[in-house]
């Protein structure tokens, strides 16, 4: 890559993480590129003095939350609302690991879910956000890195998981996607199978989070959605990929809105990669066609 412009050197690193996937040992680093944590062109130095600030601006947003937080209980309902929801998923979460070890923090993991809460104002707390951050926990060593981590994430994603912004965009963009490339299974989706796509949404919500065997799958997927390879909202070839898997049954069955659903609840512990590739299949598909406008703007 020495041999390259910075240009085409920094296109051949997210191409080379899309493709290849990232090595565990270099995920935690290479998720502050590809999130825009730092720059891709940015020195050590340059690096150390971005991770310090934004340390510092952490500490700066939590000193802030301390102050306000008796203003939001007297005067918002919504945030005591929110903090007794944040409180009772993270309860529910499943903290250990098979021999019984502490995997996360959940006080830690609470007060970052309040302040992105607090701070975000795009991206209201949702069930589901307390699953993702605490992958992100997971993956760095403090608190400062894995509030920055989601917020990237959320912007770099263009925030497809956010109920209000991005993920009904998605349910109609995946069934304008089934219109196109599957009248036949389209038309069961219409009739008989009415209101199962727009019942899909926690596949959005949750980036596929429970569909996969590992979290080094998610992670994987995840990982493509950054890169924004090999197309814009990657997301929605992901979830037309994983319906394809269940269409077969649901024609044959003649299957229910309701049945289709539980069939792709059960779509689970599979593998990264091939959903990803299946995924492409689907990319490589449709840029072949004379695709419609709308579907353009939104992939191409």
């Amino acid at each position: 890559m020495t041999t390259l412009s910075p240009e085409n050197s920094i296109s051949a690193r997210r191409s080379a993480s899309f493709i290849l996937g990232l090595h565990p040992l270099v995920r935690t680093e290479a998720w502050k590129f590809l999130t825009g944590y730092y720059s891709w062109q940015s020195s050590q130095d340059e690096r150390l003095t971005v991770d310090s600030t934004r340390r510092k601006n952490y500490k700066a947003l939590c000193q802030m939350y301390e102050k306000i937080q008796p203003l939001l209980e007297n005067l918002h309902q919504n945030f005591i609302e929110t903090r007794n929801n944040i409180a009772h998923d993270i309860q529910k979460l499943y903290d250990k690991d098979p021999l019984g070890n502490i995997l996360i923090d959940k006080k830690k993991l609470e007060k970052i879910l309040l302040l992105s809460y607090v701070c975000n104002t795009q991206a209201e707390y949702q069930q589901g956000f307390h699953e993702m951050v605490m992958l992100f926990q997971l993956m760095v060593e403090h608190d400062h890195e894995t509030f920055w981590l989601f917020q990237f994430f959320l912007q770099k994603t263009e925030h497809s998981c956010v109920i209000n912004i991005g993920v009904g965009k998605n349910l109609d963009m995946l069934n304008n996607l089934i219109n196109f490339l599957d009248p036949m299974f389209a038309e069961h989706l219409k009739g008989k199978g009415a209101g199962a796509v727009q019942s899909l949404f926690p596949w959005f919500c949750l980036c596929f989070q429970r569909a996969f065997k590992s979290f080094d799958d998610v992670w994987r997927l995840w990982e493509v959605l950054l890169t924004g390879k090999p197309c814009r909202n990657f997301q929605v070839l992901v979830a037309y990929s994983l319906l394809q898997m269940v269409r077969g049954q649901v024609l044959q069955e003649s299957m229910t809105g309701d049945a289709i659903l539980l069939a792709c609840n059960n779509l689970i512990d599979l593998d990264a990669d091939e959903l990803i590739s299946a995924a492409c299949l689907v990319y490589a598909e449709l840029i072949q066609k004379d695709v419609p406008q709308p579907l353009q703007d939104f992939f191409l």
